[in-house]
């Protein structure tokens, strides 16, 4: 059955005769984090690209909240509450924590022109609005003792939590992340994952991540879904794939997702 919030229907997306992915389907229901997970090169990022329409498949459909959204444009995604995270961190290392969060935030802050020369009490309640959610973003991901700080000082782990906070202040429905925790000590990907888990039903409505660390994916994620060769191998909650032995032989080479 369905679930109508988001499905991925038999995608497909080739390269100069590469097939980058093959006919994958999966869905996500409201309220869940699910964890996109395969070797290098397996079509992670690829799908990614396709579900906020960076890429337009060769085949197969993607729809949110029963609405088929395959041919949008990245920023009609993101208006609709796809909102993603790259692997590239585009941090404003200039301003600070606040100021980065609060630029994030020009999707949801629309006017017009009028309102723009001619500001009114509807602007500046606004404007004040969009400081305090900002300032609550920061609090919410752990930066509140750095939120005067310039980004260019954050420590990696820091940064990270910053770029999940630009996210976040887009309003998004559904939260991409493209391996956050790249860069992470255990420590810090710990810490990472404890924010993860409390965004559901409070910043967002669910999280796709796509992320080599397994203990942060097996810690938090509620299904995993498996790529290998730009197809679909396993899916399922973390221990049923953590034990499944084609995810242990094509994706870890024998030992199983948390024990390397």
């Amino acid at each position: 059955m369905s679930t109508g919030f988001l499905e991925v229907r038999g995608i497909s997306k080739s390269f100069g005769g590469n097939q980058a992915v093959r006919d994958l389907s999966f869905e996500m229901s409201d309220g869940e984090i699910v964890g996109l997970i395969g070797p290098n090169g397996a079509g992670k990022t690829t799908c990614f690209n396709l579900i906020t329409g960076f890429y337009t498949p060769d085949a197969g459909s993607v729809r949110f909240r029963d609405e088929d959204v395959t041919a949008l444009k990245p920023y009609q995604m993101a208006r609709k509450g796809l909102v993603r995270s790259f692997q590239k961190t585009n941090i404003l290392k200039s301003l600070t924590v606040f100021e980065n969060v609060l630029t994030g935030q020009y999707l949801a802050a629309k006017q017009s022109l009028w309102r723009t020369f001619f500001p009114g009490r509807a602007v500046a309640k606004t404007e004040a609005d969009a400081r305090e959610r900002a300032e609550d973003i920061v609090r919410t991901m752990g930066l509140a003792a750095r939120i005067n700080a310039p980004a260019s000082l954050l420590a990696c782990g820091e940064l990270r939590l910053l770029e999940v906070a630009l996210a976040l202040a887009a309003r998004p429905a559904i939260l991409m992340l493209d391996e956050p925790a790249a860069g992470l000590n255990s420590h810090e990907a710990e810490r990472f994952g404890e924010v993860l888990r409390t965004l559901p039903g409070r910043w967002v409505r669910s999280v796709l991540i796509v992320e080599h660390n397994m203990g942060l994916v097996m810690g938090v994620c509620d299904r995993v879904v498996v790529m290998n060769f730009g197809q679909k191998l396993a899916e399922g909650r973390p221990a049923q794939v953590q034990n499944d032995p084609r995810v242990i032989d094509a994706y870890l080479g024998g030992v199983a997702p948390g024990v390397a």
